[in-house]
């Protein structure tokens, strides 16, 4: 309806920028109910979102027949009947603009979460033949807003009731269906939805909203947020089919209703299938058109009437003989059935009890012809079965790559007796004639159940199977891909030391790169240890260690690593960099390579040799791995499986929101972060951390948190998003600020003669900035009051942050007290207080990735032919796998742990884990169970974690 697109494009701008001049005109015509438009607008002022989708979602969902005239009435009307509402409603708009940000916030709350208002007034002429449940509208709107209103105090357990009104009605409560599927409780959902909808981030959910969600890990809030997008994709998808429909007028009340009541994307293509509109059309609509629907409706209804002799017509092609009818009822009826909700229900509820299981089997083709080694890396599957209930997730990826490949033929295989008594069940229970049936009319309901399982429901049912496995399994991909990241990002810094980055390589020598503990680069060299001049070039590299003091040598495990690390490890031995005690160790350099010729690169080290660079890389992973890791893109690093038959997209959102979790729990110091580090703090962008990086380049470095809403970009929201995150290094800014005070006087009378205006405000000279104490902890802007009332409570000074008498003051009141007391006291919830208490007493200089596993450092070598059954060794966990982890043991090429070898009891008591699994860098001891020299497998067997 290319009318009613014109009719919206001219019809919106108007109420915009009515909205925008507040002119008197907004009274005459200010539509009441059509909330989108505004919510748009309060949006803009906070973060320029997604102003388009919001105009364009709020109208079409009006059920529209004749949309031209429905979408100017609602003014019309609007003005006619509801002269009262005028009078109340135009302060609004003045009300958002003057107001404080948090008004402005609960505003786009209100009509953001009643976007679909523009609906009850024009439903009014159409609700006749909507069902009822389309419209939720009876909610009474006022026990919406709860959230914003305290956002430090004690949020409200549940914020009044669990309905969220959403963009699309359904059916089904979408609180509860999240609830079902993610296995959180109802009004965790609720509050998510609400903190979601407010664009919170994870990372500060995570840890300032505690109370709000039960304490959830990062991880789960990640699957709710996943679910949610999900369900709304399918409540979307599911108004436009509607529409779609009721545009080719074969919208039917109950087909409405099974609409309304799909959860998934595949149950929506089931209901929606029959409607789609084929070339030639389904069988059953063929016969639909030559005019048989009576004939099989009247099978059902009162067969005694039916004669179908009456509709032979031996002229027309599908009538001409009696055989040609029978089969055209036959269409009719088992369409019929098969899209009949209780007869898929029973036959799911069927599937549920018996043993369905996959199979796949070597495809035909593929041993023709195709590639052997690819044939054989499948070798597991060319006879599996497998209950579609047991099935592991590796395994339902492998079989699907198999069959992408033309390897391997995947089919599921649902047992005879299924059909058998599915069919009993259809012909004498559900479709059970009203009276009684001659034998061929007989004989026609049975084929058509036959028909209708063989031809339609069958298909589906694998279907259905096949992409319910399949999702699971990419799902659990990426989480594993998540957590693996995640261990690797927090892989323990080493600081302190000067590092000698090797990136090995035979034929172009082996790039060096000396780096200092502040990661500045000292030296770059080639040598060429692997084309017989080693002893030549042992001097040089013993000159440079001890020029440098360095005792540390990270060496890539790319091409040449083990001849590199044989190398050195030799030297080594022969104590020939005395008096240096000199240790290496191995880093995975998957991406180093990427990286070192990406614009980033280029940036950071412009006159450096590409290949230098990644030697660089390669020592600074060991110095400070989250902030060298975060320049590469995580799908580069290589901890996965699978990761590139899944769902690209899935896969990019999940792992960069592990990445911005793990940047922001860590925290960045940002007078000396890289650009690269602050755009994947929460809330910050590569816009944003771009200008705070010009701004501190301009105006010095930054004093305190506040000074973080001067940047350009940074709005109220980002700052309550990232300022948790960002920490300031006391030292530095006291000296900085003493040796800025003799120069204040001059720079204060500059900055009152050049900029007038507003422009004072940005250049407030350091004597007006005070340094707080308070941001070099985890702690809150939005809590510092209460922070500060604890440490008066405690008598304790803000100076003496980290250092042992605050902790003991903080123990003797909390031993005294209580947690709960002492929360009670100071009118705020345990979380917080725990979060100001953590703040207070944790060191200085903190890191939260002391508590994870540094690298393994050596001085010697095995190689795999020296590995031998039963022999124990040490190695690194390099990568997890739901059938297995993979460790390093130094041989050059990964073992297997299979999963069964890995039980609860070998895993270590201290440490908090975070699940069941072993995660990358964590350092286990081993047993050798089997080596398989030609394939190169090494199976071991879990001894214990270190």
């Amino acid at each position: 309806s290319s009318e009613s697109e014109e009719e919206e494009e001219e019809w919106e701008p108007k109420s915009k920028i009515a909205r925008r001049r507040q002119l008197p005109k907004k009274n005459e015509a200010k539509p009441k109910k059509v909330a989108a438009p505004r919510s748009a607008v309060a949006r803009k002022t906070v973060k320029k979102v997604a102003i388009k989708e919001e105009m364009d979602v709020s109208l079409p969902i009006a059920p529209a027949q004749d949309n031209t005239t429905q979408l100017v009435k609602p003014k019309e009307e609007d003005v006619g009947t509801k002269p009262k509402t005028l009078n109340q409603k135009p302060q609004v708009p003045k009300e958002m603009e003057v107001n404080s940000f948090q008004e402005k916030n609960v505003k786009s709350l209100e009509s953001d979460e009643k976007p679909s208002t523009s609906i009850p007034i024009v439903g009014n002429q159409v609700k006749h033949e909507k069902s009822e449940e389309d419209f939720a509208s009876g909610e009474p709107p006022f026990k919406k807003i709860k959230s914003t209103t305290c956002p430090e105090g004690k949020p409200v357990k549940s914020l009044g009731g669990n309905k969220v009104k959403e963009e699309f009605e359904m059916n089904w409560d979408i609180v509860q269906a999240l609830s079902e599927i993610t296995n959180v409780e109802p009004w965790v959902c609720a509050n998510l939805i609400r903190l979601f909808q407010e664009e919170n981030t994870i990372p500060f959910i995570a840890r300032y909203r505690k109370e709000l969600i039960n304490n959830l890990e990062a991880d789960a809030l990640r699957e709710v947020q996943q679910t949610l997008e999900e369900l709304r994709t399918v409540a979307k998808k599911t108004h436009t089919m509607i529409q779609k429909l009721k545009k080719e007028g074969k919208l039917s009340g109950c087909l409405l209703t099974a609409l309304l009541n799909c959860r998934t994307l595949e149950e929506l293509d089931h209901v929606s299938a029959p409607y789609k509109t084929g070339s030639k059309g389904t069988k059953a609509q063929r016969a639909k058109q030559l005019g048989l629907e009576p004939a099989a409706l009247s099978l059902l209804q009162n067969p005694m009437e039916l004669n179908l002799f009456s509709y032979v017509k031996p002229n027309v092609k599908g009538l001409s003989t009696i055989q040609e009818v029978e089969a055209g009822v036959q269409h009719i009826l088992a369409d019929i059935f098969a899209k009949d909700k209780d007869t898929l229900d029973f036959i799911r509820k069927l599937c549920q009890k018996r043993y369905i299981c996959i199979q796949s089997a070597l495809a035909k083709v593929s041993s023709k012809s195709g590639n052997e080694k690819d044939i054989d890396k499948f070798q597991l599957y060319h006879e599996f079965s497998c209950s579609i209930k047991n099935i592991q997730h590796h395994q339902i990826l492998a079989i699907n790559r198999g069959e992408n490949l033309k390897i391997l033929t995947v089919k599921v295989n649902i047992p005879d007796g299924v059909k058998n008594e599915f069919c009993w069940w259809c012909v004498n229970e559900r479709w059970r004639p009203k009276q009684f049936l001659k034998p061929e009319l007989m004989r026609i309901l049975r084929n058509s159940v036959e028909d209708a399982y063989k031809r339609l429901i069958y298909p589906l049912l694998c279907r259905e199977f096949r992409s319910k496995l399949t999702s699971d399994a990419e799902k659990e991909s990426v989480m594993m891909f998540g957590r693996n990241l995640r261990q690797l990002l927090l892989t323990s810094p080493v600081r302190g030391r000067t590092l000698m980055g090797v990136d090995p390589g035979y034929k172009h020598g082996c790039k060096l790169a000396i780096i200092s503990p502040t990661s500045q680069i000292l030296h770059t060299d080639v040598v060429y240890l692997h084309s017989g001049q080693g002893f030549r070039e042992a001097e040089k590299i013993k000159r440079l260690l001890l020029q440098y003091n360095c005792s540390t040598v990270v060496i890539g495990n790319g091409t040449a690593c083990r001849e590199t690390e044989a190398y050195f490890a030799d030297l080594i031995m022969k104590k020939y960099f005395a008096p240096l005690d000199v240790v290496y160790c191995i880093v995975s350099e998957a991406g180093a390579s990427i990286y070192s010729v990406s614009p980033e690169a280029s940036k950071e080290m412009p006159d450096l040799d590409p290949n230098l660079r990644s030697a660089v890389s390669i020592a600074r992973r060991v110095q400070d791995p989250l902030a060298e890791l975060v320049k590469i893109e995580p799908k580069h690093i290589g901890v996965g499986m699978y990761q590139h038959d899944v769902s690209q997209t899935l896969l990019k959102a999940t792992l960069d929101s592990v990445v911005e979790e793990c940047v922001s729990f860590v925290g960045v110091d940002i007078n000396i972060c890289s650009e690269i580090l602050l755009r994947h703090i929460a809330g910050l962008n590569a816009n944003r951390a771009k200008n705070i990086i010009e701004w501190r380049e301009k105006n010095g470095p930054f004093i305190n948190r506040e000074q973080l809403k001067e940047v350009k970009g940074l709005g109220p929201k980002s700052f309550q998003q990232c300022a948790g995150f960002i920490r300031f290094n006391q030292e530095y800014i006291k000296t900085f600020c003493s040796n800025k005070k003799t120069e204040v006087g001059s720079h204060s009378l500059l900055t009152k003669a050049g900029a007038q205006g507003k422009k004072k405000s940005k250049l407030t000279p350091c004597a007006l900035q005070q340094p707080n104490p308070l941001d070099q902890t985890c702690i809150h802007p939005e809590s510092y009051n209460i922070a500060m009332r604890f440490l008066s409570f405690i008598g304790g000074n803000a100076n003496d942050i980290g250092k042992p008498d605050m902790q003991q003051k903080v123990n003797a009141v909390i031993q005294k007290e209580g947690l709960e007391g002492t929360a009670k006291r100071l009118n705020t919830t345990v979380h917080t207080l725990q979060l100001i208490i953590d703040g207070l007493t944790q060191p200085e200089g903190f890191d939260i990735r002391t508590d994870f596993d540094k690298p393994d450092f050596k001085r010697s070598i095995v190689c795999f032919e020296d590995l031998s059954v039963g022999a124990v060794l040490t190695g690194k966990v390099e990568n997890a796998t739901p059938f297995g982890v993979f460790v390093d043991i130094g041989v050059g090429k990964a073992g297997l742990i299979p999963v069964r070898n890995i039980t609860e009891a070998k895993l270590s008591k201290v440490k908090k884990r975070r699940s069941l699994g072993l995660g990358p860098g964590e350092r286990v001891e081993v047993k050798v169970l089997n080596v398989d020299i030609p394939r190169l497998r090494i199976t071991l067997d879990l001894i214990r974690v270190l």
